[in-house]
């Protein structure tokens, strides 16, 4: 099986979500909004990274924009490869979840 924590899963569905237009900002922002949680652009970059490294994610640079100040921006985008793990790991997780026992607390 693929090795993934659940901050990576998140970032990868993320990526696919802003298939396109996934760049540190855009999913440190899409981070916040689905989780509620707030997370560094640095922090965000690292996992870019080590997702490009294990061959989930890859990037390109887009071209300069006057909005950025003439700056480029590195856009990723999801492997097969990557797409293959999310994908194990859904299906795994709705295995596990198929065999819990519904629960009631009242």
């Amino acid at each position: 099986m693929f090795n993934i924590g659940t901050l990576e899963e998140t970032v990868l569905l993320l990526v696919i979500i802003h298939q396109g237009n996934a760049y540190g900002v855009s999913i440190a922002e899409a981070y916040m909004e689905h989780t509620g949680k707030k997370i560094s652009i640095p922090a965000i970059h690292t996992v870019l990274k080590r997702l490009e490294k294990k061959g989930f994610l890859k990037s390109s640079m887009s071209g300069a924009t006057a909005e950025r100040g003439g700056r480029r921006k590195r856009l990723f985008e999801i492997t097969q490869i990557g797409y293959k793990a999310l994908q194990k790991l859904q299906d795994s997780r709705a295995k596990l979840w198929s065999q819990a026992p519904k629960l009631s607390f009242n």
